[in-house]
């Protein structure tokens, strides 16, 4: 290629790179990025979140024999045992005195409440059987699920635990019995030699995966949507500005195309290098490290092919996408019908995400993912899928890429003439007829 190919992708990213809506709108979405994954530590900090909740109950023991397996005093006194063994207790209970009837009680408590003395109280209604009472949580707060599934949770351990040990059980069998079943999962190849790229991976690998999956797969779809405006709106403001008319004397129009499709693609993957590094660097601070440690997701666990397939697929994807944008971009004469015209190639990028984020995630080895890897305009979504979280056929997987090759080489052919045609055609939008006579008339 000649100078005036790298002339045009320099123009189109410095044009772009310079400018400060983009400098502007990179910092800003940085920003929120930021602030959206550290939110929960922050919430935590600024709410109190990391004080266990106060729970009340009334202290009243004294009117109840020893003989009484279930009474308040002796639940509520169960429940703080086991709160005690957490590193991070979610509940207290704080005892608030008997004041000798039902309704002083419930005064009582909530009073407390209003003083802030405790978040929420428990009452307890003794079963007619001699049963385990039924416990209710009352509180200010209309939806307190943390707090009452905290609270089924400990209840059912102390009923359990209260019930062996009047079964008069052994420690040993007690512990054997409320152990929980471990069960890992990893995945295989099942078929040996077949060609797949799955090695067998460990739940923690799965995790990361996973992980893995919903990024690129966000990352893509960002891509598309973002660098294909800007491409479009690139071509329509040129081509009302007249700037074209010089543009494609100087430059051959498939030079000019491609070179405005790189240079955008530069301007997309600075962007996205920025928004990668702003999730690492807050990833990786101690609040976000350990949580991530907790559930079993590091950095250094990313599957290394996986990555390589990914971004295979995420620069197949994009330039799929991109040339067209670029085609009918150049057929637009006014940026005000832009966002009907590519319309219709963001839908088909947006039916391709939402296939794998509604259906693929969850059944990755479904039909319609199968059958959509090998459709070009969502293979780049669903094999992405299918590589994380399944385990396809490597024939499979490079049929993908083929077919998407294919269909790159058909829609560049086919928008660089497209693109040759439509951008000196002024006013009102072509008709399909006019188009075909243009693009017969000029070689791409």
């Amino acid at each position: 290629m000649n100078s005036g190919f790298w002339t045009v992708v320099g123009f189109t990213a410095k044009n772009k790179l310079r400018g400060k809506a983009f400098l502007i709108t990179t910092i800003i979405i940085a920003v929120i990025m930021s602030i959206g994954i550290n939110l929960p530590y922050l919430i935590s900090k600024f709410s109190g979140e990391g004080k266990p909740t106060a729970v009340g109950y009334t202290d009243s023991a004294a009117g109840h024999t020893s003989s009484q397996l279930f009474t308040s005093t002796r639940l509520a006194n169960s429940l703080n045992e086991i709160y005690a063994k957490q590193e991070k207790p979610e509940l207290k209970l704080v005892p608030i005195a008997d004041a000798g009837s039902a309704e002083a009680n419930e005064q009582a408590l909530k009073h407390a409440v209003s003083t802030g003395s405790i978040d929420g109280y428990l009452e307890f209604a003794p079963d007619k059987a001699g049963g385990f009472p039924s416990v209710t949580y009352k509180s200010e707060s209309l939806m307190e699920t943390k707090v009452s599934r905290s609270l089924t949770t400990s209840l059912q351990v102390v009923k359990m635990d209260a019930i062996l040990n009047g079964g008069g059980l052994s420690d040993e069998l007690k512990a054997l019995l409320v152990a929980p079943i471990k069960l890992d999962t990893v995945q295989i190849s099942a078929v040996e030699g077949a060609g797949s790229i799955g090695q067998g991976k460990t739940k923690e690998q799965q995790g990361m995966d996973m992980a893995t999956v919903y990024v690129i797969i966000f990352m893509l779809f960002m891509a598309i949507i973002i660098s294909g405006q800007m491409i479009a709106s690139e071509i329509t403001a040129e081509k009302s500005s007249r700037v074209m008319e010089i543009l494609i004397t100087s430059v051959a129009p498939l030079k000019a195309m491609f070179g405005k499709i790189l240079g955008m693609f530069l301007v997309v993957l600075t962007q996205l290098a920025v928004y990668i590094l702003v999730i690492v660097i807050n990833m990786t601070l101690p609040q976000n490290a350990d949580k991530l440690s907790e559930i079993g997701i590091s950095l250094n666990a990313i599957d290394p092919v996986l990555l390589v397939y990914a971004i295979l697929f995420f620069l197949t994807g994009f330039f799929l996408f991109a040339t067209l944008f670029a085609a009918v971009g150049s057929i637009v004469s006014r940026t005000e019908d832009l966002g009907q015209a590519v319309l219709p190639i963001t839908m088909l990028s947006l039916a391709g995400f939402y296939i794998c984020m509604f259906g693929g995630l969850n059944n990755p080895g479904s039909m319609l993912i199968k059958v959509s890897s090998f459709i070009p305009f969502f293979a780049p979504y669903a094999m992405v899928v299918r590589l994380g979280l399944s385990d396809p056929p490597l024939w499979q997987v490079w049929l993908s890429i083929l077919v998407l090759a294919v269909t790159i080489l058909i829609c560049g052919w086919l928008s660089a003439r497209i693109y040759r045609a439509g951008v000196l055609m002024y006013g009102k939008k072509p008709s399909m007829k006019e188009l075909v006579k243009a693009m017969r008339a000029y070689k791409a």
